[in-house]
């Protein structure tokens, strides 16, 4: 029962620091209002591969810092046994194996470059462990910002070219570490994958 309570507990926190990450990242840029559908498609800048990035890409991206930092203060207080926050992982799933990237490693084939280096891996934002074994997960948590916000948080869906194509994300994350997958949104707070 205790346990029953303090799930509850952390879900609803990590589901204000996804309500908080919206409302801040919304106050910086847009005076506190969400950003319209034609704001959120407007290209702002591009990556260093020459790739347009829009300002749904941008504000997700800002969102997840700010949701990230709020959730490792929960996950400290809430969470006893290990966590880990935008760790890489390398997983072969018709050998059923899977590997962590050091960040080390991770920033070094993006700043030389070798992002191709970085083809079928995973990079969960939350994975919470059951115990010091740092490649099984009891829950995987991924902080998805919809923009425009009246667009319905979803997992992200693995194109052809991927090693897991067709796939979505919530299902890899389950194949690759076990544990359940779940998506954390300020509109619908934390949501469990479906299949």
């Amino acid at each position: 029962m205790q346990q029953d309570h303090d799930a509850d507990e952390l879900e609803k926190q990590l589901a204000e620091c996804a309500v908080q990450a919206e409302q801040l990242g919304n106050a910086r840029y847009f005076h506190g209002r969400p950003p319209t559908r034609q704001e959120c498609a407007e290209v702002v800048e591009q990556d260093r591969c020459g790739k347009p990035v829009t300002r749904a890409m941008f504000l997700g991206r800002q969102k997840h810092v700010l949701a990230l930092h709020c959730a490792e203060e929960v996950l400290k207080e809430l969470w006893p046994a290990p966590f880990s926050i935008e760790q890489r992982y390398r997983f072969y799933p018709n050998a059923r194996f899977l590997e962590t990237i050091s960040r080390e490693k991770e920033a070094r084939l993006i700043a030389d470059g070798c992002t191709e280096d970085l083809r079928g891996t995973i990079k969960p934002d939350l994975v919470l462990h059951g115990d010091r074994n740092l490649l099984e997960a009891v829950l995987t948590l991924d902080f998805k910002f919809p923009c425009p916000d009246t667009n319905p948080p979803r997992w992200t869906e693995y194109g052809s070219n991927s090693p897991y194509a067709y796939e979505s994300q919530g299902a890899i994350y389950e194949k690759a570490l076990g544990g359940r997958a779940m998506l954390v949104s300020p509109k619908t707070g934390v949501e469990p994958f479906k299949r």
